[in-house]
């Protein structure tokens, strides 16, 4: 199985930190966030990946190179500006093959257990929830997402992983957000979903950064 790690974000509320470092490789103890990510799923078995990068494209093969804790890389060029998550996905997917994939935000931290993931899908995605933070109102995403998850439940949201099927994201912006194809899917009844509630860490500030360097 092959995984996709979105790194192509702009980092911008992690300034002047980003300046120098695309954010997935701002380091949280001794391993930077993407490096993290791909130890733990080496650790599953997956043996090849695909980093998607956009600012600062070239600092990751500069600390990752072609391997990277056992997980052979190649690495989605989309150029200066990002194509945000729909069109991230869509550029990599000749990278990617025809099988079920792993797709994970690089810029989050947690314990979720990988191996939790399914490695076939019969839907178009499978996407992991956690509870909407209490400052963070609903959507309609959040809305459909959350009436498939098996008891009733409070909102909860995107936590930052998914298996998707290459064959059923030809849908895809070519730049744009994912959201919408999440929404199509989801009304069609083609997304399996599944949840976490235990540690979690979106590193989108450098205060949020911060806190898990103490905790580290």
């Amino acid at each position: 199985m092959r995984a996709l790690i979105l790194c192509a974000g702009l980092g911008e509320r992690m300034r002047p930190l980003t300046w120098s470092n695309p954010k997935p490789l701002l380091r949280v103890g001794a391993q930077s966030l993407v490096q993290r990510h791909l130890e733990r799923l080496a650790a599953i078995g997956v043996r090849e990946a695909v980093i998607n990068t956009a600012w600062l494209a070239h600092r990751f093969p500069e600390s990752l190179g072609g391997e990277a804790c056992g997980v052979r890389l190649q690495y989605s060029f989309e150029g200066s500006w990002p194509l945000e998550t729909g069109g991230g996905i869509r550029a990599a997917l000749p990278l990617l093959g025809e099988d079920p994939f792993i797709c994970l935000n690089g810029d989050i931290w947690s314990e979720f257990p990988l191996g939790a993931l399914p490695r076939t899908v019969d839907h178009s995605a499978h996407l992991l929830l956690r509870p909407l933070p209490p400052f963070r109102q609903a959507g309609p995403f959040e809305s459909l997402a959350t009436k498939l998850l098996p008891e009733q439940s409070a909102p909860h949201t995107f936590a930052g992983y998914a298996v998707y099927r290459p064959d059923r994201l030809q849908g895809l912006p070519h730049r744009g957000s994912i959201v919408d194809w999440w929404l199509q899917e989801l009304a069609a009844q083609r997304i399996s979903v599944d949840r976490y509630d235990g540690p979690w860490e979106d590193v989108g500030t450098v205060e949020r950064l911060q806190v898990l360097q103490n905790q580290g």
